[in-house]
């Protein structure tokens, strides 16, 4: 039934939102196009700022990988995480989504290849993917495109969503799928 539901949202929603954004600009008299362009624009220049912020991270994070230390963390929390009835597996997605979406995306998709679509930890780091943000790539990219070198409380705050969405895609996934 929820499922159901879900799946008939998600087959309209796009396209919807496609169609609706350019209906209502030209219904408020907004050249549409002239503005996508100018934006277009705006963030090609932005992109040339941020990358070597970006390289900085992408970097950070292979060596991160590579280290094993990511293995050794989710070793050493594993029998936590499991009596929350989250799966060990889906202890490297909750670490590597806070700061890459690519990086995320890769082992949510390796997870997804090895479990199936339809087991829980597939639906698990689905539902974590959608309800988590890159916070360290969003401070680097952001943060740096203006030239902000003080993030003051934005890095435990985004981290505290993180960690809140990461519990609540535990509990809901368990209550909804399990």
């Amino acid at each position: 039934m929820i499922i159901d539901l879900i799946n008939d949202i998600s087959r309209y929603a796009i396209p919807f939102i496609l169609l609706f954004i350019p209906l209502y600009g030209i219904l408020i008299k907004i050249k549409v196009y002239e503005s996508f362009v100018e934006g277009a624009k705006e963030g090609f220049d932005t992109a040339v700022r941020i990358i070597p912020s970006l390289v900085a991270m992408l970097v950070s994070i292979g060596v991160f990988r590579a280290s094993g230390a990511l293995d050794l963390l989710i070793e050493a929390l594993a029998p936590i995480t499991n009596l929350i009835g989250m799966p060990a597996e889906v202890l490297s997605m909750a670490f590597i989504r806070p700061l890459s979406g690519g990086g995320a995306m890769g082992i949510m998709s390796e997870l997804i290849t090895t479990h199936g679509p339809d087991s829980l930890i597939g639906r698990m780091v689905s539902v974590m993917m959608g309800s988590t943000e890159t916070t360290f790539y969003v401070l680097a990219i952001y943060f740096g495109a203006v030239s902000i070198k003080k993030t003051r409380h934005s890095l435990p705050a985004g981290l505290i969503a993180d960690f809140v969405g990461i519990v609540t895609a535990v509990i809901v996934t368990n209550l909804v799928f399990n």
